[in-house]
């Protein structure tokens, strides 16, 4: 058998060739291999952990310069053009679109306002914006409390340091409209040393105190949960307008109503039924536990926040949004289906809780109409109290399961078991109302309004739209610009001091 050399020798070509495929393999081995190293050391320097930012920074631009990944995902939410079947980024005017929901709320400002709620980055822009906070000239006007604010910005923890939890909750929103200016950010859920996941708004925890749960031992997938339930949750404003959480008895809808029962609690009264009403928030975090995600250990983050690689750097994409506008990295990590019939599994659930849901809207409003027919009928307390109450009942039910945020998706069953509840609660009072009518000698059918549209139902309640956006466009040409521009003026003493070389990093309370 002839050696390597002898061939070589016979086939010159054949040693050149063997030399150049050698170089080649080299050449490629290196570049691998510095792909490898370098790969490595950017991913070293997008870890970097930084003291620089003070513990309670509420600016996302300045937490951005340390983590630009991440905030460059974050800023996407500006972009609201994606919709949904049902829900979406983008505002619309769900009164528009749900007439029913003007005489549900009437005596409520929900009935003159209510639109689909858009990314964090714009709960500051819509807050002002809504014509149910208001339209406060001064500080101390409007109807809302600084309360309103709690979720919807990183500046409230910092002004809760200063004034403390009491302090703040008993301020006006119009008093605190220049301190809280950041949209819903990083510092709301980070901090800033170690970037662990922290709670940073104290409902959540003095909630879990309560039941005896210490909240500091959650794992790192728990907290995934709970820095989102420190806001997507069922509350209600207690005395001195404290933020509480009504799960002392559970989380269901009927534990959190007979927590409301037991205290004698109502958001408002009706102005037609006069029953005593309970408004649900976005009891999203309460209904997520409900569903077959929670019970397997998917956490919010999983679908709302999946990875992303980005130059063989894996991190969380902070654009938070519909996982059906991200399929592939929300859904199909962990479900094999195609992204055809994923999104058509979602919309079906959807569809179904839907469609029982709106049966109960239109029970609901003809029971608050007839209700109103009774009481000018002549109708007294004692004969309407069992009816109010089950109306009480049978409407918060319904408002569990429309106010949260993907609830149809997250918990279908016990969003349709709990909608069913409230069909069977809305008929009864209704029969007990016709009961009463009868004893006033009205038989046949009660002679209701046409409350079809927006428009009519608002006019029906009395309600001049038109009045409340005349005030609200003063407010917002006039007064929050003053706001914006006491808070650029704070920011840029805070940016004067950080770059002070005796900076120990305090500055947020600087003058």
């Amino acid at each position: 058998m002839k050696s390597l050399g002898n061939i070589i020798q016979e086939k010159p070509w054949l040693g050149w060739a063997i030399f150049l495929a050698t170089m080649l393999v080299v050449f490629l081995l290196g570049v691998f291999t510095y792909t490898i190293v370098e790969r490595r050391t950017e991913a070293q320097f997008t870890q970097i952990r930084t003291t620089d930012l003070d513990s309670l920074e509420p600016r996302a631009e300045a937490w951005g310069r340390y983590f630009p990944r991440q905030f460059g995902t974050y800023a996407q939410m500006a972009d609201t053009s994606f919709r949904s079947k049902h829900l979406g980024s983008q505002r619309r005017d769900l009164l528009q679109e749900n007439p029913q929901f003007v005489i549900l709320f009437a005596g409520y400002a929900f009935s003159r306002d209510y639109n689909l709620s858009r990314g964090h980055t714009y709960s500051i822009q819509d807050v002002r914006a809504s014509l149910r906070t208001g339209a406060p000239m001064n500080p101390g006007d409007g109807p809302m409390p600084a309360t309103c604010w709690t979720c919807k910005s990183p500046d409230v923890a910092r002004v809760m340091e200063e004034h403390g939890p009491d302090g703040f909750y008993s301020m006006m929103l119009s008093e605190t409209g220049a301190e809280v200016v950041n949209p819903i950010n990083c510092a709301s859920c980070h901090d800033p040393e170690t970037m662990t996941l922290r709670i940073t708004l104290p409902a959540l925890a003095e909630t879990y105190d309560r039941l005896g749960i210490n909240i500091e031992e959650a794992s790192h997938q728990e907290m995934r949960n709970l820095t989102c339930a420190q806001c997507h949750v069922e509350y209600y404003f207690g005395e001195n307008n404290y933020l509480t959480f009504p799960w002392d008895n559970g989380t269901t809808a009927e534990e959190m109503a007979e927590y409301y029962d037991n205290m004698g609690f109502a958001d408002w009264i009706h102005p037609l039924s006069k029953a005593p009403m309970i408004k649900a928030q976005h009891p999203d975090y309460e209904v997520f536990m409900q569903g077959i995600h929670y019970q397997r250990g998917v956490s919010c983050a999983d679908c709302h926040m999946p990875y992303k690689s980005e130059g063989g750097v894996k991190f969380t994409d902070h654009r938070i949004q519909s996982p059906l506008n991200n399929i592939s990295n929300s859904c199909q990590t962990c479900h094999r289906e195609s992204e055809q019939e994923l999104i058509r599994n979602v919309i079906d659930r959807q569809d179904m809780v839907k469609e029982v849901r709106v049966k109960l809207e239109e029970i609901l409003v003809e029971v608050h109409l007839t209700a109103e027919y009774a009481w000018n009928m002549g109708a007294t307390d004692d004969q309407m109290r069992d009816a109010l109450h089950l109306v009480r009942h049978a409407q918060w039910r319904w408002d569990y399961a429309a106010a949260t945020h993907g609830g149809s998706f997250h918990a279908p069953l016990e969003l349709t078991r709990t909608i069913g509840d409230g069909l069977d609660l809305a008929h009864r009072a209704h029969r007990e109302i016709m009961q009463v009518l009868f004893e006033l000698g009205h038989t046949g059918p009660v002679p209701l309004p046409d409350v079809s549209s927006k428009q009519l139902a608002q006019a029906y309640l009395g309600i001049d739209l038109e009045d409340w956006r005349a005030r609200k466009d003063v407010f917002l040409d006039e007064v929050v610009p003053q706001w914006l521009s006491e808070a650029a003026a704070r920011h840029d003493r805070w940016d004067e001091l950080r770059n002070d070389p005796e900076f120990e990093g305090r500055y947020i309370f600087e003058d």
